[in-house]
C-alpha cells in the first residue's frame, strides 16, 4: 500500500496533467535520453510560458489520460497512450509546432562518443593533421587507418568513416575520438510525434512548408493540364494552354495567308520592319552591362518567341 506522501504527489500530478489535457491543444511526444539536467532546465525556461514540458513514469501518463478520457468522454488524447514508451516526455503548447520545433533545436549539445552507445549519425574523420605524436599510431592500426608521419606528428592520409549510424561504439573508436577532442554526437530532446487536433502525426511533418506545398500543388497542376492536353479531355488546368495553343496557331496562319486581325497585323508590321525589335525591347542595363547587351543574340530569340503575346498588352 503507497504511503500517504506518494498518494499526494500521484493525486498532485494527475491534477496538474489533466489541466494542461484541458488547457493545451497541441502537443509533442519527445524522447529524452542523454539529456543533461542543465540542458533540460534551459530548453524549460526557453518554452515558458507559452509551452510546457511533462515528464513522469508512463504508467501515470497513461493512467492519467485514461482516468481524464472516461471522465470527460472525450478520446481526443487517447491516442497518445500508445506513443508513452521508454524515456519519453509530452510538450504541451499555445503556440506555431514549428517555432515549438526550432526552438528545442537549438539546445542540441555535442556529446562525446562513449563505450558501447548506439551512434545516431555517421562519424568521419577528415583526412589531415591530427596534432598527434608518432607513439599514438597504434590506435590507427587497431582501426586500420592508414596514416603517415609529417613534420613530428600523424597525418590520415584519407577520409575514414569510423562509425556508422546504428552501431554500437566500441572501445579503440572511442579512445580515437577523445584523443582527437571530437564531440561527434548531438543529443537533445527529440520530437517524435506530433499531436494536435485529436491526431498524431510524424514529426517530418513539421517540415513542410508553405513553399513546399505551393510547389507540390503546382507540379499537381502541371500534370493534370499535361495528362488533359493529352488525351484531348479540357478542365480548368488545361483550358489556359488549349487557348493559348489555339491563338499561336490562328497567329501562324495569319502570318503566312492574306487573312488578318488587330493582333496579327501588330505581329505582320513588326515581321516587316525588323528594326521595331529594337524600339519595343527593355532598355539595357546601365554600365558594362549596357555595353556588353549588343554582342548577345540569345534576348533577340526570346523576344521572337514571346512577340505574339507581349505585342498586345
Amino acid at each position: 500500500m503507497p504511503s500517504a506522501s506518494k498518494l499526494e504527489k500521484k493525486e498532485a500530478y494527475h491534477s496538474r496533467l489533466c489541466d494542461y489535457l484541458d488547457t493545451y491543444e497541441k502537443a509533442f511526444i519527445v524522447h529524452a535520453d542523454n539529456v543533461g539536467s542543465k540542458q533540460f532546465s534551459d530548453i524549460r525556461a526557453a518554452l515558458r510560458p507559452e509551452s510546457v514540458i511533462l515528464m513522469g513514469k508512463n504508467t501515470m501518463m497513461k493512467r492519467s489520460i485514461r482516468i481524464y478520457c472516461e471522465e470527460k468522454g472525450d478520446e481526443r488524447w487517447a491516442p497518445l497512450l500508445d506513443e508513452l514508451v521508454g524515456n519519453v516526455g509530452i510538450v504541451f503548447t499555445k503556440t506555431e509546432l514549428s517555432t515549438v520545433k526550432d526552438e528545442i533545436a537549438k539546445y542540441k549539445v555535442g556529446a562525446p562518443a562513449r563505450v558501447g552507445l548506439v551512434a545516431p549519425n555517421d562519424v568521419t574523420i577528415p583526412a589531415g593533421g591530427t596534432g598527434m605524436d608518432p607513439s599514438q599510431t597504434s590506435f590507427f592500426q587497431a582501426l586500420n587507418i592508414a596514416t603517415k608521419i609529417n613534420k613530428g606528428t600523424i597525418d590520415i592520409v584519407n577520409d575514414v568513416h569510423l562509425i556508422k549510424a546504428g552501431d554500437k561504439v566500441g572501445a579503440s573508436e572511442a579512445a580515437l575520438l577523445g584523443k582527437l577532442g571530437v564531440k561527434p554526437f548531438k543529443y537533445g530532446l527529440e520530437i517524435l510525434k506530433v499531436y494536435e487536433g485529436g491526431a498524431l502525426f510524424d514529426a517530418a511533418v513539421l517540415a513542410i512548408t508553405d513553399e513546399v506545398l505551393g510547389a507540390s500543388v503546382a507540379a499537381a497542376i502541371a500534370n493534370v493540364a499535361a495528362l488533359s492536353l493529352a488525351v484531348g479531355y479540357p478542365t480548368l488546368a488545361s483550358i489556359p494552354h488549349s487557348v493559348v495553343n489555339a491563338y499561336k496557331n490562328v497567329l501562324a496562319i495569319a502570318v503566312e495567308t492574306d487573312y488578318s486581325f488587330p493582333q496579327a497585323d501588330k505581329v505582320k508590321e513588326y515581321l516587316a520592319d525588323p528594326s521595331k525589335f529594337a524600339s519595343a525591347a527593355p532598355a539595357p542595363a546601365a554600365g558594362g552591362a549596357a555595353a556588353a547587351a549588343p554582342a548577345k543574340e540569345e534576348p533577340e530569340e526570346e523576344e521572337e518567341e514571346d512577340m505574339g503575346f507581349s505585342l498586345f498588352d
